[in-house]
């Protein structure tokens, strides 16, 4: 069964107008894992909105006999199981088109981050493998897979989990998916790649403890200065590896800069 969400709450009159931003598919034994996540809240406007067209695929329906097997032992021994290739290829095969970029969720694969997600929300179409048991027979990756993601240095009970976090991270940064635009500028990773200066709402005093002055006085300049300032605090107690990052990112810039001049 495949599960297709991109009808939710559209008029049959509208479908022949329906114009996609990006197709997200998800090849996963587990659907409720993604289909719950992804039909709720700003993943389900964006779906109403058409900025995306979500697909989730059961991996069971390419199961191999009547006990619709997608797993076996690995060649040569060890621990687990690994997913076979023929139910893979085969719900590959019904999804897959030239503009696909096929993406397996795997502790082995690079560090997904919020250069990733930017460089991912241009692409066309999006197919997602949902790495699960001891991973993925290799043929699947040799033949098949673009390239491998991970959420970070730690091993998850289902890679439809990860699947999720990246797609949320992608599409919140797609034309129209946010109320505010600039929202996935400012924040935290965005175009400074520092973290987000703290934030304050309402009551202006709470027990003794007060909003900063600056964020009440109605000074706009002053309080993009005051943002910045603690933009790159915060950054520098919390996480001095974007800085080291970013001073890195900067002398490369600047040595690539002076070797143009030079040539």
């Amino acid at each position: 069964m495949s599960w297709d969400f991109s009808m939710l709450d559209l008029r049959l009159t509208d479908i022949a107008r329906i114009h996609y931003s990006v197709r997200l598919d998800v090849i996963t034994l587990f659907p409720e894992l993604v289909a719950v996540p992804m039909g709720t809240s700003i993943m389900r406007r964006a779906q109403q909105k058409q900025a995306i067209q979500l697909g989730v695929h059961d991996l069971r329906q390419f199961g191999l006999g009547k006990h619709r097997q997608v797993d076996d032992t690995p060649c040569g021994g060890g621990q687990g199981m690994l997913l076979r290739p023929e139910p893979l290829f085969a719900a590959l095969e019904s999804v897959a088109t030239e503009a696909s970029r096929i993406i397996l969720t795997s502790p082995a694969g690079r560090r997904f981050d919020q250069a990733t997600a930017h460089r991912l929300s241009g692409e066309e179409h999006l197919i997602f493998i949902s790495g699960h048991y001891e991973g993925v027979d290799q043929r699947v990756i040799d033949h098949w897979v673009d390239e491998e993601l991970s959420l970070g240095d730690y091993v998850l009970t289902n890679g439809a989990i990860a699947a999720v976090v990246m797609m949320d991270a992608i599409v919140r940064l797609l034309p129209g998916v946010l109320g505010d635009e600039m929202s996935a500028v400012e924040e935290s990773f965005g175009t400074t790649g520092l973290l987000e200066a703290p934030q304050y709402t309402k009551p202006a005093e709470f027990q003794g403890l007060s909003v900063p002055d600056v964020l009440l006085g109605g000074n706009h300049a002053m309080i993009s200065k005051w943002r910045a300032s603690q933009s790159l605090e915060r950054t520098r107690r919390m996480r001095p590896d974007l800085l080291q990052k970013k001073t890195s990112s900067s002398d490369q810039q600047s040595s690539d800069a002076g070797s143009a001049v030079a040539g």
